[in-house]
This record gives C-alpha cells, structure tokens and sequence, in this order.
C-alpha cells in the first residue's frame, strides 16, 4: 500500500480520536494487546468516518452519497489512499477530523488484516449511501433489522473476523451480528429526540419504546451469548464493557433516563 509507514504519532493521534468519538469504545480498545489494538483501532476508527458523514447535519444528502459512494469505489483502485484524500479533502472544513484522516487509519492496520477492514467499511459505506438516498425509510422491523446490520451487525462481523485473525478465536457469527445490532439499538433510542428534531425516525411505524426496548432486550441477549461462548483471551474481555454500558443505558432508559454518569461508566467498567 502506498503512503509513509506508520508512526507513534498517528498511533498516538487515533488514540487521542478514539477517546474524542467513543466513551463506550475507547476503554476497551486501550486495553487491547499490541497488534489487535492497532487493527480495532483502525477498523473503529474508518466506520466511525463513513458513519459520521451518513449522520453530518449541515452536508446536503446528495454530497453525503457522492463521498460514501466514493469510498466504495475507492477500495477497488490501486492508489486508494491517494483516492480517498482526492475525494474527502475539499471538503475538510466542514467534515470533522475522523472523517477527513480517514487514510490515517487505514495506514494504522496491519498489513495483514487491512484488506478485510477495507472491504467492510467499502461495504458499509455503500450501504450507508443506500440508506441516505432512501431518506431512511424504516416502517418495519425487518427494516430495522437492516438498517442496524448496515450500520452495526457488519462492525460485529468484522469484530468476528478480527478474533480469528489475531489468536484463532471462534465466534458465532449470527450472534456477533446481534452484538452490533443490541448495541446500535441502545443508541438509536438514546438518540431519538435528536434524531426526530433532523426528520429522521428508526422506530418502525407504530413502535414505541416499549417495542424499541424489546428489541434492543432481544439482540442484546444474543450478545450476551456471543461473549459468553468466545474462549478467554482479548476478544472476551473487549465485548464485556461494551456489552455491559449497553444493558446499562438500556435500564436507564427503561425508567425514563437518558444517558449515563461519567461516575455510572467508571463503576461499569470496574465491574466488566
């Protein structure tokens, strides 16, 4: 791959981006040894760029599919990273940081393993330009069981694919899909009164968070599964905070809550 090695600077600046962008994310993936830490970094770190641009409030949609549309195709050619700054540099002033050092990232995987997070965040973005263009249209749940693979069941096949990769770990695929799904989920009904306030509704027609609440309760059993059945190493021990923070909000929100305590997160961590 073209592009300057990777120094302990851009380690250091993912790093730094990651505790920007995921409270529920940072914790786990700091704790990763090396190898796997730089690959979930990077993985985490190109989803968290396509997603933040499918979700910019000031990019009209039009843009928001030609730039996802573009990161698709950009994985198939040959000087991909220079083919990606083409495309997000021009518009560095309005994206955030995440977004626009996207190549930054891809340079902080693996070599050996670049190839799959490329071909999961040239799939996603796709996806997420599908559902720009759609408007995001969700009437049913079969909608939503979309709509959350596109944007969350696939991190958990990745996640999957990780496992095997660095230490052989056995994952279950179809519960790794609800691991991402538990967890978009809890964000979704999190995020509602935001994202109604931009036009966009993810409960299906006629659901409330009564229903929501079921199926967020559903995949996260799943998940529950999921880490229960991967075999004790890093893979494990990164699902359960993640894990834990989303049963968490969920309960919180159960009961009428919103968000949780920076002290809540501390105690729920120490626990996982």
């Amino acid at each position: 791959m073209e592009g300057p090695p990777i120094t302990n600077f851009v380690t250091n600046d993912a790093m730094t981006m990651l505790q920007q962008t995921s409270r529920t994310f940072f914790i786990p993936i700091s704790r990763l040894e090396q190898g796997l830490k730089e690959a979930v970094s990077a993985a985490y770190l190109c989803m968290r760029a396509i997603d933040e641009i499918e979700d910019h409030e000031q990019l009209p949609d039009s843009l928001k599919t030609s730039l996802l549309h573009g990161v698709h195709d950009a994985v198939k050619k040959p000087y991909l990273l220079d083919e990606v700054r083409k495309l997000l540099g021009p518009h560095q002033d309005v994206l955030p940081a995440v977004s626009f050092r996207l190549p930054d990232w891809v340079q902080l995987c693996p070599p050996s393993i670049v190839g799959t997070v490329l071909e999961y965040t040239s799939r996603m973005a796709k996806q997420m330009a599908e559902w720009v263009e759609n408007k995001w249209q969700i009437h049913t749940e079969d909608d939503l069981d979309r709509y959350t693979y596109s944007v969350a069941g696939m991190v958990g096949e990745m996640l999957s694919d990780l496992w095997r990769w660095y230490d052989d770990t056995d994952s279950d695929r179809a519960k790794a899909v609800a691991f991402g799904r538990g967890l978009q989920a809890v964000n979704i009904m999190r995020n509602r009164k935001e994202d109604l306030e931009r036009g966009v509704d993810f409960y299906p027609t006629g659901w409330g968070n009564k229903e929501m609440l079921a199926y967020t309760r559903r995949n996260l059993r799943l998940a529950d599964e999921y880490t229960k059945e991967l075999k004790k190493g890093p893979a494990k021990e990164f699902c359960k905070i993640p894990l834990a923070l989303a049963h968490a909000t969920a309960n919180l929100i159960a009961v009428g809550g919103n968000k949780l305590t920076r002290e809540m997160v501390h105690k729920i961590v120490g626990k996982a």
